[in-house]
């Protein structure tokens, strides 16, 4: 059998807009997904603003590619960094470029490299614009969720699990419009005659579709995320997960049947799957 070769990617990371001491969060998010061999961090390193890559460059194996203010208040950084993704786009054989920034600037590339069929893996604070995070097949954010405020916050109820930060969740989530018609849609074309839905195939569906990554919402697992919302009803299984949706324009929708696979199984083997 001929080995696996892994998925090689390159991390381009404009400096002046990229947090240093995210970096081995972002390394290792991108471990899952093949091998960085490319690592190049851009911006003119004269300035003592960049001060805190310096350290992190060394430590990480990241090259500083240098660029020089051409006028005062004017950088070349933006302009270096998409010619060095086109020059890998055509002469290197990567299936994954991997952008850390959140200038806006960079949403034509990123559009030019997903034409090409390339994943491309966005990095960024929250206030990246959108249409940098919807070019993206995938974009997650550097930072803590946002709270919600105390007064508009509403508690799990019993059973359901808990963000992981204290972002919304309950009512707050189901108001979320653009999130709540991701979900559904995902469950809805991968559901099977009698409503259940894989949970590996909503995620892949979702995936295929737009940036989403269920942490942002404070879930370390997508399947959380579901249990949280009462639109939906989850079963779980040794090595399955399932998921239907319950309500639908406020009124209870019930699923043809139970799944088969779990009629006789009530146990909780502990299992931790990664959805």
């Amino acid at each position: 059998m001929t080995p696996r070769i892994p998925n090689s990617i390159a991390l381009l990371i404009d400096a002046d807009n990229a947090p240093a001491g995210k970096i081995e969060f972002i390394l290792s998010e991108l471990a899952a997904h093949g091998v960085v061999n490319i690592r190049r961090a851009y911006g003119n390193w004269t300035k003592s603003d960049l001060g805190g890559w310096i350290k992190v460059l060394h430590e990480n194996s990241i090259q500083p590619m240098q660029s020089f203010d051409l006028i005062k208040g004017k950088n070349a950084t933006d302009m270096a960094l998409v010619i060095d993704a086109m020059d890998l786009l055509y002469t290197k054989n990567l299936h994954t470029f991997c952008l850390v920034s959140s200038d806006s600037d960079f949403t034509p590339l990123i559009q030019r490299l997903r034409a090409d069929g390339k994943e491309v893996f966005g990095f960024g604070e929250q206030k990246t614009p959108v249409p940098f995070i919807a070019a993206c097949t995938r974009f997650i954010y550097l930072e803590e969720p946002k709270p919600v405020k105390p007064a508009t916050a509403t508690k799990p109820k019993p059973g359901q699990p808990k963000a992981d930060t204290d972002l919304q969740t309950g009512q707050n989530l189901k108001n979320n419009t653009k999130l709540i018609t991701t979900l559904r849609n995902a469950v809805s074309a991968s559901a099977d005659e009698e409503g259940w839905a894989n949970l590996s195939n909503i995620s892949n569906r979702i995936n295929n579709e737009s940036p989403f990554d269920h942490r942002t919402y404070g879930f370390k697992k997508l399947v959380n995320l579901f249990e949280a919302i009462d639109l939906f009803q989850v079963q779980r299984s040794q090595n399955t997960i399932l998921v239907c949706i319950a309500k639908v324009g406020g009124k209870k929708v019930k699923p043809k049947a139970t799944p088969k696979d779990f009629l006789d199984d009530d146990d909780d083997d502990g299992i931790d799957i990664p959805f």
